[in-house]
């Protein structure tokens, strides 16, 4: 499709994405739009720089690869370099929403029928605690190609719908957010959720009225599917994006496959052939999604690469680079990432917590070595009972040894396709996933 220069390795990546959005706050309409972008990146590695350029004219591509050549020096043996033999060579066609299921048929006028029936159903104007509620619905559609002077072609797509109704509600001068996001694949699958909605908007309103603050201190912790996602992204999963690496031996010394870093009940998987939100048949750099477990019963098993961070560890490519669109630059990045249920029964775990903390969901995480989640909601555990709701600020704990403390993984299981992963000014969309798990100590606040 392109002139390639020799003794260079070049690539392209095109991206065509076209977005639709309507959204509504106290039942006035505040956007209803559609709008669309096209760009491409060119890239050549001459085997000491790469020479970058982007552009949203795709008929300059071949002239931006020629002026990019021109400023690189050519080198024979450049598909040698160990870098470039981990880049892919593959020709492939995955584009599967161009018919019936193209989320683009999809009207402006379906979209507001959508919300406007949202609306009626799950907003209950006799609540006087409720003060604003916003609803809102949209999609993006994007499709992708790779070029490169390996030999790859590759074009591929993947699209996504949105729907939100959220809650301001108000107890004491106290807001609390309420609501559900909903993220899928097909407009049908956003339809009839409204007793979902309705009864997550009155459990948070039982919270606002009825919440007493938590007293600090360390407690047993069950975590519900939505939690252990959290935890398993933000803990675990961003450890085993391997360019942290790269620069430091200690911990190259320390990460070792083979060693026992959890409980044996803990599996972690990460998988980029999921027909899930981090669904990438194809990475940016052009090679295959694989299925990658990165603890197997406790066991370090793998970690996640790019084409550089498989070199520099010897190690396989595991198809985990990703950008941010066609204006960034790939790095290593989680796909569908999630706690492999257990044989626990889900509904027994809480009976054998004397005194605990339930953590129903969760606002956000981070992690390092040491993990916190901010919950925004909780309930007491008493006599293997749950109580009282309660507030608490902050649950902390200790990444490995939290694993090791897991005891109980349920028999339950879900994947949430809500999530977007930001790492180093780049947001990408993954699924995070997991079952109910009980945690012997975590520090709750």
């Amino acid at each position: 499709m392109y002139r390639f220069p020799d003794n260079l390795f070049t690539e392209v990546r095109i991206e065509r994405t076209e977005y639709a959005n309507y959204f509504v706050k106290n039942g006035e309409v505040e956007a209803n739009s559609r709008s669309s972008v096209a760009g491409a990146r060119i890239r050549v590695f001459d085997g000491n720089m790469w020479y970058t350029s982007v552009t949203n004219d795709m008929d300059a591509i071949q002239t931006e690869i020629d002026n990019l050549a021109a400023l690189a020096v050519p080198k024979a043996d450049i598909y040698d370099d160990p870098i470039i033999r981990n880049f892919g060579s593959a020709k492939a066609d995955c584009v599967k929403y161009n018919g019936e299921n193209d989320i683009r048929r999809i009207t402006n006028q379906q979209w507001e029928k959508l919300v406007s029936g949202y609306i009626a159903a799950c907003v209950d104007p006799s609540i006087e605690e409720i003060k604003t509620y916003y609803a809102g619905c949209g999609s993006n559609h994007r499709i992708k190609e790779y070029y490169s002077s390996k030999g790859a072609e590759i074009r591929q797509d993947m699209q996504r719908c949105s729907l939100n109704l959220s809650f301001d509600i108000v107890v004491d001068g106290v807001t609390t957010t309420a609501g559900k996001y909903y993220q899928e694949l097909s407009f049908d699958k956003l339809k009839d959720r409204e007793q979902e909605i309705i009864a997550e908007r009155d459990r948070y309103l039982d919270y606002a009225r009825n919440a007493v603050d938590v007293e600090a201190g360390d407690y047993t912790c069950v975590l519900a599917p939505i939690v252990t996602a959290m935890f398993t992204h933000e803990s675990f999963g961003h450890k085993s994006e391997s360019d942290f690496m790269l620069n430091d031996k200690t911990l190259q010394d320390e990460w070792v496959i083979g060693k026992m870093v959890g409980n044996e009940k803990v599996s972690i998987c990460d998988s980029g052939d999921m027909e899930n939100n981090g669904y990438t048949p194809y990475d940016d750099e052009g090679n295959p999604a694989r299925e990658t477990w990165l603890i197997k019963n406790g066991v370090l098993t793998g970690r996640l690469h790019d084409a550089k961070s498989a070199s520099v560890l010897k190690e396989e490519i595991t198809g985990n680079a990703r950008a941010d669109g066609y204006g960034c630059s790939p790095m290593v990045r989680m796909t569908n990432t999630y706690m492999e249920k257990g044989n626990d029964a889900a509904e027994r775990i809480i009976e054998g917590v004397e005194d605990g903390i339930y953590v129903y969901n969760v606002n956000y995480g981070t992690g390092s070595s040491t993990f916190t989640m901010q919950p925004n909601l909780c309930y007491r555990i008493r006599g293997g009972k749950l109580c009282e709701p309660v507030r608490a600020n902050v649950i902390t704990g200790n990444v490995f040894k939290t694993l090791f403390d897991i005891d109980a993984v349920g028999d339950d299981f879900k994947l949430f396709d809500t999530y977007t992963c930001g790492k180093n000014g780049q947001s990408v969309p993954v699924s995070a996933g997991g079952p109910t798990i009980r945690v012997k100590k975590l520090t709750v606040n």
